[in-house]
């Protein structure tokens, strides 16, 4: 069963294209938009990835106003599933295609760090990049339930990665760098 699109490598133009939806999302936000962020694999520089634009929008509000509701649906969003509670979902497809993704979460929720830790690390970290890569890659060959399956698939991976990154803040709060101390 096929993904909502298929894998392709890494385009430059998703960081453009994250700017022109960041742009008209905004403005249907208001002053409720504390942040927004460029996340999943097309944020992340040399990953393959579905060229589906996932945006991450943290606000100061619960729920999802009527005239968000009415505005993401001018720009041609329509409402997906709630994740968890503070985690709302829309998507947006053109065609039959799905071209992005966008996550609102209430101020202070736990799946934006675990977002931005996750892309910032496969940003930083080659081998984890190509590691993830080759997954998705072997999950989309493999597939046979369609992206629920390859989602639940690759969530060890992810969870994996983002509780080791905890272990090594941790670890390394514990056992601060020593510097020596200059002789008098």
């Amino acid at each position: 069963m096929a993904l909502t699109s298929s894998i392709q490598p890494y385009d430059p133009a998703w960081p453009g294209k994250y700017a022109e939806a960041a742009a008209r999302l905004a403005t249907v936000f208001g002053t409720a938009l504390v942040e927004l962020h460029h996340v999943g694999s097309t944020a992340v520089p040399e990953l393959a990835a579905k060229p589906e634009i996932d945006l991450l929008a943290i606000v100061e509000t619960a729920g999802v106003p009527e005239s968000w509701t009415k505005g993401f649906g001018d720009l041609g969003y329509r409402r997906g599933g709630d994740l968890s509670p503070g985690h709302r979902f829309f998507k947006r497809d053109v065609d039959g295609v799905r071209t992005h993704k966008l996550h609102i979460c209430d101020q202070g929720h736990p799946s934006i760090d675990g977002m931005l830790e996750f892309r910032d690390h496969l940003r930083r970290d080659p081998t984890d990049r190509a590691g993830y890569q080759a997954l998705k890659l072997r999950l989309e060959r493999e597939n046979t339930g369609g992206i629920r399956e390859y989602l639940e698939s690759k969530a060890p991976f992810i969870n994996g990665l983002l509780a080791r990154i905890e272990r090594e803040r941790r670890s390394s709060k514990s056992h601060p760098t020593r510097h020596p101390r200059p002789c008098a």
